[in-house]
């Protein structure tokens, strides 16, 4: 078998100490740990369940030998929902330094093979500044993943600019993912939360960062939209018109909002090769990177199978930006 080469920068982990942070300080937050199944503990937030979380989620020997089967030789470790923005005062920083120590540790271990998308605090923001000057000096260390909203609260919020503003002066890229997702309640039925929510909620916030100014303000400032980028790169047009023809999407926004395309970079997540060629077609090779869910049921299991399909038509030296080349160009892994 020939070594993995991938880096994935879509890769979710819940280490055993944040875990057991939740089981100690949770509860008057509303949050909990459930282990009664025999498939792995859940992480409960005020009815809100996780699945069983399986023991590759923070098992590193069984990480590792999953990766090594997927061709990945690197993941970019990060949290995800319920995230930690529902815990109220301190505990919400607490829970961020947990696991981001909990990843770093991960990196500690294993070098070669994890680096980590630092969480922080943001439902308060003077937390959360204080915990991404200590987290940027961890191990491993690469970038800071948040969700698309904090509590139903934009991104373009002016009390979240300082966090955006510091991770730009640190050189940490921002990777986003959906959460909290509009309109829930409709999308209730069908798993169309994540199905359909999922995408559109990382269109709401990239319309955010640009429509709020956000990215003419931060020029430097990366972002990484998952899931293909979602709806975003499919109504850039529709957003542009907007810009033409209505005062409201015409305020903050220096540029035509195609010339924002390739301020963000996407994850392969898209399910379809006709999608992801469009992708390319549209925002360039050198904008998109191998990403799988990890280990989530609506991730990629073989994550290279997509990139080297017959209809995304890459060439060679695309696949290997792709697989590798630009993650390790963003993550300065080179």
């Amino acid at each position: 078998m020939a070594a993995p080469q991938g880096i994935d920068v879509h890769a979710h982990f819940f280490p055993e100490r944040f875990l057991r942070a939740i089981e100690d300080g949770g509860a008057l937050s509303g949050g909990s740990i459930d282990r009664s199944s025999p498939a792995g503990p859940a992480i409960d937030v005020k009815g809100s369940r996780t699945p069983p979380l399986e023991a590759r989620y923070y098992d590193l020997p069984k990480r590792v030998a999953s990766m090594n089967k997927q061709g990945v030789a690197v993941q970019a470790l990060s949290l995800t929902a319920p995230m930690v923005y529902w815990a109220q005062g301190q505990l919400g920083r607490r829970l961020a330094r947990e696991w981001n120590d909990g990843a770093s540790e991960a990196h500690t271990a294993y070098p070669d093979r994890f680096v980590v998308c630092a969480t922080l605090p943001m439902q308060d923001t003077t937390l959360a500044l204080a915990e991404l000057d200590r987290a940027a000096k961890l191990p491993g260390v690469r970038a800071v993943y948040m969700g698309t909203n904090v509590n139903g609260r934009d991104l373009d919020e002016p009390e979240f600019f300082p966090v955006f503003l510091r991770c730009q002066e640190l050189g940490l890229p921002v990777g986003l993912h959906p959460f909290n997702v509009n309109g829930a309640e409709r999308l209730r039925p069908y798993y169309l939360t994540n199905l359909l929510g999922n995408p559109y909620d990382t269109g709401i916030a990239a319309a955010h960062l640009i429509f709020g100014g956000v990215l003419d303000r931060l020029p430097k400032l990366q972002v990484i939209l998952p899931h293909a980028g979602g709806t975003f790169p499919l109504v850039w047009g529709r957003l542009q018109r907007g810009q033409k023809v209505r005062p409201e999407a015409n305020k903050a926004a220096k540029k035509p909002v195609k010339e924002y395309l390739r301020r963000f970079t996407y994850d392969t997540i898209s399910h379809d090769p006709g999608a992801l060629r469009y992708l390319i077609d549209t925002v360039g090779a050198d904008r998109v990177m191998l990403g799988t869910d990890f280990c989530f049921d609506m991730g990629y299991d073989r994550p290279l199978d997509i990139i080297l399909d017959k209809g995304v038509k890459l060439s060679r030296a695309d696949q290997a930006k792709v697989v590798r080349g630009n993650a390790a160009r963003l993550l300065r892994l080179r």
